[in-house]
């Protein structure tokens, strides 16, 4: 039985490989056309069924965008260029080695493969790329499911020092999740109280970051802070995910708030404090996080 299950979590990892390598080649194409194919400034006021005057791109890949929903693709699709697309292969190298660091590095960094492109997916209007936001959306999440699959999660605890800063860990996670859940309310219950679009909205159907950010960001945050703080293995494995993800998520952002701001969107003052002060702390805890792993024994499958 046990041969059997170290076979399973062999071909796990060795499936989750070849489909990172797919999402790696198709994020790269869908990057680069986002960042070069621009066209000429011909932006327009749009007035949407709900009556708003919103200003559309125009112009490139993202021409049927709103101006701010293109500047934050644009953003979007440079941080994954330069960041998500490295990392996803640097850590694919060390898992395919066997290294548990590398493998939770690469399930994290999966997970914002996994957002930015269900994000793009449902939310971008319908481009010439459509499919390829398809293909990596679902490598991702395929990819995700068998890379968690590969890992003996009933042993991840041991593997950590009884040294790690498990406190400090969950009390960010809960933090993010907790800001982000008032921010996203703040914006939504008060359009709802007054029948009024919320701000955001702009031509699209309904605030689909938001069901992302609501509907899986904050309880990830939430329960693996929980559990972390228990010391459940899971706690562990969601906590690596978030903290991942929430490095390159919080880059994208900042990315997004500079690109907005050259593209002359309005931008709250906060934000432009927030997020980039969110992603040097998520950087930090996430490194503190990742050091306290020891050589681990028996929690991977040998994958060559």
């Amino acid at each position: 039985m046990k041969r059997e299950k170290d076979i399973f979590m062999t071909i796990s990892a060795k499936t989750a490989h070849i489909l990172v390598l797919i999402i790696i080649l198709f994020s790269l194409v869908a990057s680069l056309t986002g960042i070069l194919w621009k066209g000429e400034s011909s932006d327009y006021i749009f007035t949407s069924l709900r009556g708003e005057e919103v200003r559309m791109q125009g112009a490139g890949l993202y021409k049927y965008d709103s101006v701010s929903m293109a500047a934050q693709a644009v953003a979007q699709d440079f941080i994954t260029l330069i960041l998500g697309i490295p990392v996803l292969l640097g850590s694919l190298v060390f898992s395919i080695k066997g290294s548990l660091r590398g493998r939770l590095l690469l399930s994290g960094t999966i997970g914002y493969f996994l957002y930015t492109y269900a994000s793009y997916a449902f939310g971008a209007a319908y481009n010439q790329l459509f499919l390829v936001y398809v293909a990596v959306f679902s490598a991702s999440l395929f990819a995700l499911i068998l890379l968690i699959r590969s890992i003996n999660v009933n042993e991840i605890k041991s593997v950590f020092s009884p040294k790690t800063p498990r406190r400090l860990v969950a009390g960010f996670e809960l933090f993010v999740g907790t800001m982000i859940l008032f921010m996203w309310l703040g914006r939504i219950l008060p359009a709802l109280k007054n029948n009024i679009p919320p701000v955001g909205l702009e031509t699209y159907s309904t605030l689909f970051i938001q069901v992302l950010d609501l509907g899986i960001v904050v309880p990830v945050a939430v329960i693996a802070g929980i559990l972390l703080l228990r010391q459940q293995a899971w706690g562990y494995v969601l906590s690596v995910l978030f903290l991942v993800k929430g490095v390159t998520l919080s880059a994208a952002v900042t990315a997004m708030v500079v690109n907005m701001i050259a593209a002359d969107v309005y931008v709250a003052p906060a934000e432009m404090i927030i997020f980039p002060c969110l992603t040097v702390f998520a950087v930090t805890v996430t490194w503190i996080f990742l050091k306290h792993i020891h050589v681990p024994q028996g929690v991977l499958s040998k994958t060559d």
